[in-house]
């Protein structure tokens, strides 16, 4: 690298040197850095070096100068800290949506925040074991789609697939292509899904992301603004238990008031609790009915009895019945 070239791109080069290679613990004297500059083909004068973490600092860098055995230079402070770090690549790895090879790429640019004795260390976080990692590597692409379309007030277009006892891809509807008006995106039960509103039906549906295909953006409008308006996605995922569609009604519940910190984390806190006593409370509230509705409620046994309405208790005795009866 021809001199002047080399000393133009210099501060670029320390300023990498030093977000790779310093943190709170670890630290670069002078020479040091001199020396990690020389493998980039770029020599540097101790007063010039000084100067140059100057303008770092001036810049933004938070460098910090120690004084002990010999002086050290430490990036101490960085958009992202350790434990924000950490939380990130805990989420990624426990994400059931993001594939084996993906989680491995965003690791490695997370990596690229901290230093490398810091990479170290997130390279080393615990795995969450037995999680199911989906094969669908288009997920990324089909949600970049769906943000775009979003912001373009327009609908989009895909096919809709479920696996087969075979374990193989059969397309919903016999292939029909879905069209609908997409308003958000949400995570819920370690899934993508995508709540958007159906004009054919005049309702809000949703879809899991994996199993789209084929997404396509179109130049019709978006429908449902009113209805989308005054939409609560957290109201919307307390009624839909794991986003399993079914008829909404509103059910009274008796719980158990060992319960309370369940029905809190199911349907929040601003929950009415109603008819308590030494023993039970009673909760009133809309819920999605389905088979996993139903199933959340078997899980409780005799803690948890559905009062009304009439119709949601006979589904609920037929789900019992129905599971019974095989054994």
């Amino acid at each position: 690298m021809a001199k002047g070239a080399g000393q133009k791109i210099k501060i670029l080069y320390l300023m990498k040197i030093m977000y790779e290679l310093t943190d709170d613990t670890h630290g670069l004297t002078i020479a040091e850095i001199a020396q990690e500059l020389e493998r980039y083909g770029i020599s540097a004068e101790r007063k010039a070096l000084y100067d140059d973490i100057e303008i770092l600092c001036e810049f933004g860098m938070d460098i910090e100068k120690r004084k002990e055995k010999s002086v050290t230079y430490h990036v101490v402070s960085r958009d992202f800290e350790l434990p924000e770090l950490k939380l990130l690549v805990d989420a990624v790895q426990s994400s059931k949506f993001i594939t084996h090879k993906k989680s491995a790429e965003l690791i490695r640019k997370l990596e690229s925040f901290s230093s490398k004795y810091q990479g170290a260390a997130l390279s080393r976080q615990v795995y969450v074991s037995n999680r199911i990692k989906t094969m669908n590597e288009s997920i990324y692409y089909t949600v970049d789609y769906i943000h775009e379309a979003i912001s373009k007030n327009v609908r989009i277009r895909f096919q809709y697939f479920e696996w087969t006892h075979k374990k193989e891809k059969q397309l919903r509807r016999n292939g029909k292509v879905y069209e609908v008006s997409p308003w958000a995106l949400t995570w819920d039960d370690e899934n993508y899904y995508l709540v958007a509103y159906d004009s054919e039906n005049n309702d809000i549906r949703h879809y899991r992301v994996d199993k789209m295909l084929k997404i396509a953006i179109t130049d019709l409008p978006r429908d449902g603004k009113d209805v989308f308006r005054n939409f609560d996605m957290a109201v919307y995922s307390k009624k839909t238990f794991g986003m399993y569609a079914g008829k909404e009604e509103r059910v009274t519940l008796r719980c158990k008031n060992h319960l309370s910190g369940v029905i809190i984390d199911r349907f929040g806190q601003d929950t009415t609790f109603f008819n308590t006593s030494q023993d039970c409370f009673e909760i009133n509230v809309k819920v999605a009915v389905s088979p996993l509705f139903l199933s959340w409620v078997m899980n409780f046994g005799a803690d948890i009895k559905i009062m009304s309405p009439k119709s949601v208790q006979e589904e609920f005795k037929k789900l019992a019945t129905d599971a019974l009866s095989q054994y």
